[in-house]
């Protein structure tokens, strides 16, 4: 494979292709359906569907077969289908992405907008340019430079959802329904990932799992008038505060159920302290600060840790609190909290919750009542060592492309479907990477992609799909 020439063809791809095609698509509010009851009426999801099947399309791929996929009840999945190049041996690279979106949120800077796309500064600005709308067109791009320029690549099939952003709840139906045709996955490309810098290539060695658990305390039928009542009756707020007192240690926050723990292997010990080394500032420069809050620990090393491989409970939501304008002098009969713990990837998220819900109902102070409302879970990931035929890869697009070492880093976030994949195929070989690095602003106002990055990822995918097909 001519490998100078495939940045070339990435690079005018982008610019003459790509990026007309995905400013029309930040144009959707394919919002993912738990933020938009109405997903099916709506139609936005199928839109985003068509309007990247249509650009395939006209690709003109050959052999390729392009189809959407569709179970009932559930979100739409694009699947595309491309033959090996001539001589490559019987083998799948599956290649994911998501076309959902999260909701638009208010506070995008003066110009900017959830749903109109500007490119700016070397920036492509609006919901799902970076998460995820770029994939598709990354993965189709990578693919297309190999063919263009003498290399060769095995069967490719690209797969983008349209149910990440919700925690991917029809992947499993699709993954059994698909079995088949998949065949048998020897390497997996995820573009929905993130970077520690724009200098060189990242690739994500871990993701956490999760679980999430509405959790109530009520002590009484209806409020009592607190002057009369506070003394007698327990408040359900301070049930709830001992409550969380046995499953967080509030002075530091660590997580105290056994269950939700797990000891940290040494490589990725390792792996964090060359991440932070390669970029300083890597942990503690992903936050925008306020002005006087200090991180909960000065040593960089440890943050990447903490926030990759130790568990962490954060208090997502409340209900039975009024806002403090519409309050009264009412004890309230009851508190309600949504609770979202981040594990770590080798921790069994079933038995967390298991674990969680013993701990939280047994023995409850005063004998107050607890009650559980929405759950959920999700598995983590930690990935295999890379084969020898994908380290040259790297090391020869890091060298080529991006003129710096590529670097891993395990991400605090959820891929559901990385789990899920590392299950159904075990022996396969996963690059998990992508454009989401500093001043992408996934999930919150002004999210951007930096475009010349982007290629960048693209053209190192192009390196690892040519190695896979000599390996």
């Amino acid at each position: 494979m001519d490998r100078a020439a495939v940045t070339n063809t990435v690079d005018r791809a982008w610019e003459e292709s790509v990026l007309p095609s995905l400013a029309d698509l930040v144009k959707i509010p394919a919002i993912s359906p738990a933020f938009d009851a109405g997903w099916a009426a709506a139609g936005h999801l199928d839109a985003a569907i068509e309007h990247v099947r249509a650009w395939i399309s006209a690709r003109d791929i050959p052999g390729a077969g392009i189809e959407v996929v569709r179970l009932p009840e559930r979100t739409p999945l694009l699947l595309v289908d491309i033959p090996p190049t001539d001589g490559v041996a019987d083998s799948t690279v599956l290649l994911y992405g998501h076309l959902d979106k999260q909701p638009p949120l208010g506070g995008w800077s003066p110009g900017l907008g959830p749903w109109t796309p500007v490119a700016r500064d070397g920036r492509l600005y609006g919901r799902g340019a970076a998460d995820d709308g770029y994939a598709g067109y990354a993965a189709i791009t990578a693919i297309e430079a190999v063919r263009a320029n003498g290399g060769a690549h095995a069967r490719c099939v690209v797969l983008l959802e349209t149910g990440e952003e919700s925690g991917s709840p029809d992947l499993p139906a699709y993954l059994e329904h698909l079995s088949d045709r998949l065949g048998e996955v020897s390497l997996v490309v995820c573009l929905d990932s993130g970077a520690g810098d724009y200098d060189r290539l990242w690739l994500t060695n871990s993701l956490r799992g999760l679980v999430q658990l509405e959790l109530r305390v009520r002590v009484l039928d209806s409020g009592l008038h607190s002057g009369i009542a506070s003394g007698i009756v327990p408040s359900s707020f301070r049930v709830l505060r001992q409550l969380l007192d046995r499953v967080e240690d509030s002075a530091t926050g660590e997580v105290l159920v056994s269950e939700l723990n797990v000891e940290i292997p040494a490589n990725r010990v390792a792996e964090a302290r060359a991440a932070v080394e390669a970029a300083p500032g890597l942990v503690r420069g992903s936050v925008p600060w306020l002005e006087g809050v200090r991180p909960v620990s000065e040593d960089e090393v440890e943050l990447a840790l903490n926030s990759t491989w130790r568990p962490t409970l954060s208090v997502i939501g409340a209900d039975g609190l009024p806002l403090p304008a519409d309050a009264g002098n009412v004890l309230r009969p009851h508190t309600t909290v949504l609770l979202s713990f981040r594990l770590p990837p080798t921790a069994d998220a079933e038995a967390a919750l298991r674990a969680l819900r013993e701990t939280l109902t047994t023995d409850v102070p005063y004998g107050a009542e607890v009650t559980f409302g929405h759950t959920e879970t999700g598995p983590g990931w930690n990935a295999p060592d890379p084969a020898p035929w994908l380290v040259t890869a790297l090391d020869r697009a890091s060298d080529e492309v991006f003129g710096a070492a590529w670097r891993t880093m395990g991400l605090g976030g959820s891929i559901p479907f990385m789990g899920l994949l590392h299950d159904a195929y075990p022996d396969a070989q996963f690059v998990v990477t992508g454009a989401l690095g500093p001043g992408s602003n996934a999930h919150v106002p002004d999210e951007s992609l930096n475009l010349a990055f982007a290629a960048k990822v693209t053209s190192a995918i192009a390196y690892v799909l040519d190695a896979h097909a000599h390996r």
